[in-house]
């Protein structure tokens, strides 16, 4: 199952406490102070790794604890620091304290972050010898690690995201030029979690439909929405499905759009190419001259295809690598 917003909590390791001891030498009854120091208390940490499912891992977890310092000795010997805790996270990962509203974000594979810093270790009693106090029997207790209640929410990085109504056939298109696997079928939101799929190095997310009030958060809208912030393109697919011989197509594009500019996030401004799916379904290609040349007038890069004509899907292929090896530049 994919998850994509987790919440838990973090608590950071205590420190270890100091000690009082004493060199022990023949026939000096007390030597001086040789208390150590006690351990730093571990810290937690967010890394970056590239595996979206990652956060599926903690579903069942929710408390997180670093080691604590252990105590010092005699000796002048410091004690063990606490192990600190590594928290493993997907890419794209945003990361909020929820007491205090800071957040840091994982934006590339082995970025690591500090999340709650572990208490220091208390003095022992040989720190607090002095000209006037040569035995002094004071030592300090380790001080408490930092706590954290932390949302984490996922936001998918690609080189570009698929969008569109359910059943505009993002899956199918994913599918067929880089022989992933996504889940298709004739019902709305067959696509209930995002798929990735490789073509030609660059990735390719399908994100699950969006419908009329997806900003608002109906259907699945807001869930995904957040999905394509961090696309570098989007390739808008609409069906000539929609509507007899596809008249409601350039509707259907502008809702999706209003969707876009509504949910905010820089989504409106992204580069964005037209995909017209599903020629297949109409038979007078008078038609789908005609819808082509409506939506050309929008002045972003119009495709026509069907996954049942390799040559149209062909052609995609090509012109789709080249746009991307040029945004990549």
């Amino acid at each position: 199952m994919f998850i994509d917003e987790i919440k838990l909590n973090g608590k950071a390791g205590r420190g270890g406490d100091g000690v009082v001891r004493w060199r022990r030498e023949k026939f000096i009854d007390k030597g001086g102070p040789n208390g150590g120091d006690g351990g730093r208390g571990g810290s937690m940490f967010a890394v970056a790794v590239q595996d979206i499912n990652l956060l599926s891992k903690y579903k069942n977890k929710k408390e997180f604890e670093a080691g604590d310092g252990e105590p010092g000795a005699g000796g002048s010997r410091h004690g063990k620091d606490g192990k600190d805790l590594i928290l493993e996270l997907p890419v794209g990962s945003i990361i909020t304290n929820r007491e205090n509203g800071a957040s840091v974000e994982l934006t590339k594979i082995g970025q690591k972050e500090l999340l709650l810093k572990g208490g220091v270790g208390g003095y022992g009693n040989e720190q607090f010898k002095s000209s006037i106090n040569t035995t002094p029997t004071t030592a300090t207790k380790g001080k408490f690690g930092e706590q954290g209640n932390f949302k984490i929410e996922l936001h998918l990085f690609a080189d570009i995201g698929l969008v569109g109504l359910p059943n505009a056939g993002k899956s199918s298109l994913l599918n067929e030029i880089t022989h992933a696997r996504a889940k298709i079928g004739s019902y709305q939101f067959t696509t209930l979690d995002p798929n990735l799929g490789d073509f030609y190095k660059f990735i390719i997310a399908d994100i699950p439909g969006l419908i009329e009030g997806a900003s608002e958060g109906k259907g699945l809208g807001t869930k995904f929405l957040r999905h394509i912030t961090r696309t570098k393109m989007l390739a808008h697919l609409v069906s000539f499905e929609n509507g007899k011989d596809g008249e409601d197509m350039m509707k259907v594009y502008k809702e999706i759009r209003n969707e876009l500019k509504s949910y905010g996030d820089g989504l409106d401004d992204k580069d964005e190419i037209i995909v017209l799916t599903k020629t297949d379904v109409i038979e007078d290609k008078k038609i789908i001259e005609k819808r082509l040349k409506e939506f050309t007038k929008l002045k972003k890069p119009v495709f026509v295809i069907s996954i049942l004509d390799d040559a149209s899907v062909k052609d995609f292929m090509d012109e789709l690598v080249k746009l991307l090896r040029i945004q990549d530049k």
